[in-house]
């Protein structure tokens, strides 16, 4: 009896569809993992460098155009990380790492930070995204709430750590990202708003001790932050909730 959609005996239109599905979605797990293998590669390998991570499919080099003329081409298989300044605590895989120096610029653990783009975020319009309210004067702070300028910057230590100078403002959110903070020898470094409780006769800082606001990672532009800078300002601050005193580290019981 004649079936409809039968090719021969043994063959007919359902089974071919399956086929060419089965052929495509092989396809499709072979791209993605292709383009999943784009950036990050050669992975670092737990032997101790004596294995080369590089994955499998390496894709084939590609050129992505960016704003301002730049490019940049992926996989690049010649780059070079920066060292880890950190040590493992054991002999064993899998140990945690014990920061080297200064754990509060070792750039690990809890101040990790991403090496991002040293350039400014930028609005639709090219101006930097970010700048304090000294630039950006048509913004203000509402009448409703305490303006932070001119008020003391109390440490986790209790101690007093500089003087707000003035407030940095994300234009695209709509919000204040930053308070700068005139430290002593008049120089002056950014405090991300999370870390900071603004009350009404002081802002209080409690993941760094006033010690620590001089190594408050710096600007290369008084009124630009660019978005290595911000990655790692806050990186110290964050390093600060671990690593800001020896007692930190240790366990809370």
């Amino acid at each position: 009896m004649q079936t409809i959609g039968n090719i021969t005996g043994y063959v007919d239109l359902a089974q071919i569809l399956l086929y060419v599905f089965w052929i495509f979605f092989a396809g499709l797990i072979y791209y993605i993992a292709q383009e999943n293998h784009r950036e990050g590669y050669p992975m670092e390998s737990d032997s101790g460098g004596r294995a080369v991570v590089k994955g499998f499919p390496i894709p084939a080099p590609k050129t992505f155009l960016l704003e301002g003329g730049r490019s940049v081409t992926v996989p690049d298989l010649t780059r070079k990380e920066p060292p880890i300044n950190a040590l493992p605590k054991g002999p064993t895989l899998g140990m945690p790492i014990v920061p080297v120096g200064d754990a509060m610029l070792a750039g690990v653990g809890a101040g990790a930070y991403v090496m991002r783009e040293d350039v400014p975020e930028r609005s639709h319009s090219g101006a930097p995204l970010l700048q304090p309210l000294r630039i950006a004067s048509d913004y203000t702070v509402a009448a409703q709430d305490v303006d932070p300028r001119g008020l003391p910057v109390m440490a986790g230590d209790g101690k007093h750590g500089g003087t707000v100078k003035d407030i940095w403002i994300d234009s695209a959110e709509m919000m204040f990202r930053y308070l700068e903070v005139e430290i002593a020898g008049g120089r002056t470094v950014l405090l991300p708003i999370p870390f900071a409780l603004i009350r009404r006769n002081q802002v209080e800082v409690h993941a760094i001790y006033a010690r620590h606001f001089a190594a408050v990672p710096a600007l290369s532009h008084p009124d630009q932050v660019t978005k290595l800078e911000e990655d790692k300002i806050s990186a110290y601050y964050g390093g600060g909730t671990l690593y800001a005193d020896a007692k930190r580290s240790e366990p809370l019981i």
